[in-house]
């Protein structure tokens, strides 16, 4: 399994890359599509919506089940990726290029409480 080191990461199984502009994108680990299977349908939000942390933010379907993916940070959106939506398979085939959205979190130092690459692989083998 992939958990790249330079990433962070939440319990409910979604990665985030801080950006040099200051924003975050997010989606969801090498893990999660892979516990979902094949994903046929991707829900995102409106750009400009604003959301606290942990809270619903999108949707993603397998030919197994749906899941939720949550805001790591509270913050606003700021794009979406429309591949994504248009062909969802581009999440299984490698999960940590595919992003689902772009945040600009209200405060950069709540970036610091995700975990790291050690602490989601405890995560993952302790499933």
């Amino acid at each position: 399994m992939n958990i790249p080191a330079d990433l962070r990461y939440t319990r409910n199984h979604e990665w985030i890359r801080a950006e040099t502009d200051g924003t975050i994108s997010v989606g969801i680990t090498d893990h999660a599509q892979e516990l979902l299977g094949d994903l046929v349908f991707v829900e995102l939000p409106e750009v400009g919506a604003e959301f606290a942390a942990e809270q619903e933010v999108a949707v993603v379907e397998s030919v197994k089940a749906a899941s939720d993916v949550y805001a790591p940070v509270t913050g606003s959106i700021v794009d979406v990726n429309q591949s994504a939506v248009d062909a969802p398979e581009v999440v299984n085939q490698d999960a940590y290029s595919a992003w689902l959205f772009k945040m600009k979190p209200a405060a950069a130092s709540d970036l610091d409480a995700l975990l790291d690459a050690g602490a989601y692989q405890q995560i993952v083998d302790a499933a």
